[in-house]
């Protein structure tokens, strides 16, 4: 069946910044690289504005990165690789319609890859256009400044960065007032804005809340693998004072002459970053690359507690199994005996493993013992304090999942960090590794049908899903995303229990030495 494809037929539209003309496909209108703020280095940004109309047919500039990518796990997590340049404040957005008066709910996706890297259009699964067609949903994702574009305080320095520590997250407020006062020409309602991420996109999503500038501009975040805690990434306090003069000195500048760093090729800055920042980092100084906590940013959640505003914000938490247990298993797991079983996870547990494999069993039935060494200890736990501490603020829908699916790779590889994401955009079309038959059509439906039922009303309930009740101070019910979907209570409390008991406690930095062994 041939799909159809115009341009000449898509009216321009009269947006707050000037004139923009995108085109239709296969039943949607897709609008690319539409710029909705503007900043010179280390300052706040400013709406976009331009004249004559803006063909919106291609992707912006993504941000410049502090390292080249590499790639390295494709066949789990598919990439885009795009044109870089500070100059990257743009955003996407698929629709079905350019009828003001529908007023579709909007999605508006935070892209992944903490605060220093990553983009809007980085992995194949972030596409609109599923989403869009299936969820009857205007979707929108954006580009925003990362690193030390995004957060690199030298507010010391000059008043004219005074919160450039925090421009990334600037940027990102910015997109949303720019969709407040705009989505409507999309199909849009402003006043039904659900803001979702993973990874860093998550951590984005909590940090918003704590963000007054934001207040209004979003109703509902969803946060897949992404809490910010400090065994997972330390606030970022303090001031730009040491690292600022480091760079100075470094690039052969005055203080008096900060201004220089406005126009110092970025990849000459990034080198000169890169060489000075680790001796600070390592005297627990501040070097920026995360958003700075004052009186902008009131700080990660689990760290800073939460704004009066955040039990109003139907939220919903998830993870996924294993999380970052991307390397190679060492064995084969469908062909290990329970003895073998048993001395594997004895190098970790030692004369504990019988009693944690109890545990693993009882917390994960049907699950294979070998897998209680990919257990996350980075996401999960964090997502089930965050959620308490939201119903401890008074939010009555909070809602929490735990992504448990198994993939026919490696040996039946436990869900690994991103591999959730297909799921929700319903992208499994488009990632290799999701082809799993007689499973990942059934589970994306269920998946995305509650998605997008959470979208609409706040709650994820969903007729092809067990009946999925909200955290509440008593009970903390999780749906298990997996082969048979089940509402399960405090399911992984004791298993946690005895891993904090054995286990010194969780350090990112220790987990990425043996990324197969425990996490």
């Amino acid at each position: 069946m041939v799909k159809t494809f115009q341009f000449d037929e898509v009216p321009v539209l009269q947006t707050t910044s000037g004139k923009l003309k995108g085109y239709f496909y296969d039943g949607e209108y897709i609008f690319k690289g539409v710029p909705y703020a503007h900043a010179d280095r280390f300052q706040m940004p400013e709406e976009a504005k331009w004249d004559d109309v803006k063909a919106a047919m291609s992707y912006g500039f993504v941000c410049p990165l502090l390292v080249q990518d590499t790639p390295s796990v494709e066949l789990m997590v598919p990439h885009r690789y795009w044109p870089q340049d500070e100059h990257c404040q743009s955003l996407n957005i698929w629709t079905t319609t350019l009828d003001e008066k529908t007023k579709k709910p909007v999605v508006v996706w935070l892209h992944g890859g903490g605060y220093f890297a990553g983009s809007s259009i980085e992995q194949i699964a972030y596409d609109g256009f599923n989403m869009c067609m299936r969820g009857d949903v205007v979707v929108v994702s954006i580009n925003h400044r990362l690193n030390i574009l995004g957060y690199l305080d030298l507010s010391p320095f000059s008043e004219k960065y005074a919160n450039s520590g925090n421009a990334g997250h600037a940027d990102m407020v910015a997109a949303l007032r720019w969709i407040r006062n705009n989505i409507a020409l999309f199909g849009g309602d402003p006043d039904n804005v659900t803001i979702f991420g993973q990874s860093g996109g998550g951590m984005k999503v909590a940090d918003l809340m704590q963000i007054e500038e934001a207040d209004g501009l979003f109703r509902k975040g969803l946060i897949m693998s992404g809490i910010g805690s400090e065994r997972l990434l330390p606030a970022c306090t303090g001031d730009g004072r040491e690292i600022v003069r480091a760079l100075l000195a470094e690039l052969d500048i005055k203080e008096e002459e900060v201004e220089k760093l406005e126009t110092v090729p970025y990849y000459e800055l990034a080198k000169a970053y890169l060489k000075v920042s680790p001796a600070i980092a390592a005297k627990g100084g501040y070097i920026g690359g995360a958003p700075l906590v004052n009186d902008y940013y009131k700080g990660h959640p689990l760290g800073y507690g939460l704004r009066d505003c955040a039990g109003k914000i139907p939220v919903m938490i998830g993870s996924v199994f294993g999380e970052f247990s991307f390397a190679p298993s060492k064995f084969n797991k469908t062909e290990l005996t329970e003895t073998e079983i048993e001395e594997i996870v004895g190098k970790v547990y030692g004369d504990r493993a019988k009693e944690m494999i109890q545990a693993f069993v009882q917390a994960y039935p049907g699950k294979n013992p070998a897998d209680l060494l990919c257990v996350d200890r980075a996401m999960r736990q964090p997502s089930k304090e965050l959620a308490k501490l939201l119903v401890q603020a008074g939010n009555q829908n909070v809602y929490l999942y735990d992504f448990t699916l198994e993939f026919p790779f490696m040996h039946n590889k436990i869900a690994w960090h991103c591999s959730d994401i297909p799921f929700f955009f319903h992208n499994t079309d488009k990632v290799e590794v999701c082809g799993i038959p007689d499973v990942t059509e059934e589970l994306e439906e269920q998946i995305f049908g509650a998605f997008m039922s959470f979208v609409k009303s706040g709650n994820p309930n969903f007729e092809k899903l067990p009946a999925w009740p909200a955290v509440t101070a008593a009970q903390e019910p999780t749906m298990i995303f997996d082969r048979e979907c089940e509402v399960r209570m405090n399911f992984d409390d004791a298993l946690y229990e005895l891993i904090d008991s054995i286990l010194p406690p969780f350090s990112m930095a220790e987990m990425t030495k043996d990324q197969d062994v425990q996490h």
